[in-house]
C-alpha cells in the first residue's frame, strides 16, 4: 500500500503551513520597525530613573574600588546612550530640541554626581563634591537672572 503525499489537498496544507507563519512574521517585523521609529522624548520620570541608575552604579563601583573617574565615565556614557537610543536624544522639557551625545554625557555627569551625593556621599571625592557645589551655585545664580 503506497500513500500518495502529492495530492492537491496535501500540497495546499503544506503551502499553508509554510506561507502563513512567514506572512505573520513579516507583518510583526514591520510593526516593530514603525514603533522603533516613533521615539518619545524622555520625561522627568525617565530622567530620574536613568540618573538614579547611574548614581547607583557609581556608588557600587566606588565601593568595589573602581577608579572614580572611570566609574563616573561609564555611568555618564550609559546615561547618554540610553537617552539617545530610547528617546532619540530628546527631552520633554526642552521641546523639539535634541541633544547630542556630548551634551547628554556632560548633563548626565552633573546629575549623577548630585544623586550619588545623596546616596553614598562617602564615596564621592572631596574635589568632585566641591566642583559640583560650585557649579550648582553658578546654575542657581544664572537661573535667577
Amino acid at each position: 500500500m503506497i500513500i500518495n503525499f502529492y495530492t492537491k489537498r496535501n500540497l495546499i496544507l503544506l503551502v499553508s503551513f509554510l506561507i502563513i507563519p512567514f506572512t505573520l512574521f513579516e507583518i510583526n517585523t514591520i510593526n516593530k520597525q514603525i514603533k522603533a521609529e516613533n521615539k518619545i522624548a524622555a520625561s522627568e520620570k525617565d530622567l530620574f530613573l536613568y540618573r538614579q541608575m547611574g548614581a547607583s552604579y557609581l556608588c557600587i563601583a566606588s565601593k568595589a574600588q573602581v577608579e572614580f573617574k572611570k566609574g563616573l565615565g561609564i555611568a555618564s556614557a550609559t546615561f547618554a546612550n540610553v537617552i539617545i537610543g530610547k528617546h532619540g536624544g530628546s527631552i520633554k522639557e526642552l521641546g523639539d530640541e535634541t541633544l547630542d551625545e556630548k551634551k547628554l554625557y556632560n548633563a548626565g555627569t552633573f546629575q549623577i554626581v548630585g544623586s550619588a551625593l545623596n546616596i553614598c556621599p562617602e564615596s564621592i571625592p572631596k574635589n568632585i563634591k566641591n566642583d559640583y557645589e560650585k557649579k550648582l551655585k553658578q546654575l542657581v545664580k544664572e537661573s535667577k537672572k
